[in-house]
């Protein structure tokens, strides 16, 4: 069975939208402007371009993302690798040519099936709402992390607000950093 991973920037309050500087939002591009960059505590997203074999995402963040990531050299290995978009409405015709194979699953059976089949880790970029049905169906075996000592208030979270038992995760990784940002890695405790 393949692992599913959600990575993500979040603040300390479990915002993680608009992280890079999308336009609309209050506090938009927190991630580069309200902490002082270290490299070092970035290596954890070069060690998921290079261990994941396939993207996972949801019809927003392909949107947003197929727009800028094809033409960067730093996700140059993203280029190739598959990329599966959970989508009701998005359409082949929808898709850009220049990122490689992607294909559109409708729904978390889908997902749940890709999981089962051969091959190496899955990763989830942004999609939070595609993030907290996966979680509310028991998909998402790991989560990668790296939270910002900010508390943004409004925004989008990571995390499900659905009333369901706790999940329970074990911390495998972690890394505190001079400037307060954390690496946090935990594994769904199943």
């Amino acid at each position: 069975m393949r692992t599913l991973i959600s990575s993500a920037f979040i603040s300390l309050d479990g915002v993680m939208e608009a992280p890079g500087g999308e336009p609309g939002y209050r506090n938009s591009g927190w991630t580069f402007k309200d902490v002082e960059f270290v490299p070092e505590a970035f290596e954890i997203k070069g060690r998921e371009q290079q261990e994941s074999t396939a993207i996972l995402m949801g019809r927003v963040s392909y949107e947003a993302f197929s727009k800028v990531w094809p033409d960067m050299e730093e996700f140059a290995h993203y280029k190739t690798m598959p990329k599966y978009i959970v989508s009701t409405t998005l359409t082949d015709k929808d898709l850009v040519s220049n990122w490689g194979e992607t294909t559109i699953l409708r729904s978390l059976d889908e997902v749940a099936t890709l999981k089962e089949t051969v091959g190496g880790p899955i990763i989830v970029h942004g999609s939070a709402s595609l993030n907290h049905s996966l979680s509310d169906a028991g998909l998402i075996d790991r989560y990668h992390l790296l939270v910002y000592p900010l508390l943004l208030g409004a925004g989008k979270r990571l995390f499900s607000t659905t009333d369901k038992d706790a999940q329970k995760l074990k911390l495998v990784e972690y890394e505190a950093y001079a400037n307060g940002l954390q690496k946090n890695v935990f594994d769904v405790v199943r």
